[in-house]
């Protein structure tokens, strides 16, 4: 049996949605992130977060291939979030983006779900905690 390749095919492209909800920003992120479309998510990210107060939800769940670029875009979103008071959750890790953010620590960062609906309500629960942070 022939292991899958380190790097994804030329040419796959990325997929980015966005959904604004109350105190979040949600986007989802299909097909494979790497040093060819990681420029595209970080400027998605940055056109499609109305306030940097609210959480970034980023569903990972179609989301085959992340490298280091992509990582370091993710890092960044983070550390935005936490200067203003708020954070990053990933949901629907596959498995080779989940083993990146393990091996790097990069999972400390940011908090991760299983399921885009259990971050959804943990956001809510926490703008019910600290309603004053998007007043």
């Amino acid at each position: 049996m022939t292991p899958p390749p380190l790097h994804p095919p030329p040419g796959v492209p990325v997929n980015l949605t966005c959904r604004h909800l109350p105190g979040a920003t949600l986007i989802a992120v299909a097909g494979q992130v790497d040093t060819t479309t990681s420029a595209q998510l970080e400027e998605y990210i940055d056109q499609h977060r109305v306030r940097l107060d609210e959480h970034l939800i980023i569903d990972m769940s179609e989301l085959s291939f992340l490298d280091s670029s992509g990582l370091a875009v993710l890092l960044a979103a983070a550390m935005l979030a936490r200067a203003h008071g708020v954070g990053v959750h990933v949901t629907g890790l596959q498995s080779m983006p989940a083993r990146l953010l393990e091996i790097t620590g990069a999972e400390r960062a940011v908090t991760i779900y299983d399921h885009v609906e259990q971050a959804i309500a943990a956001v809510a629960d926490l703008d019910l905690v600290n309603p004053s942070e998007h007043a």
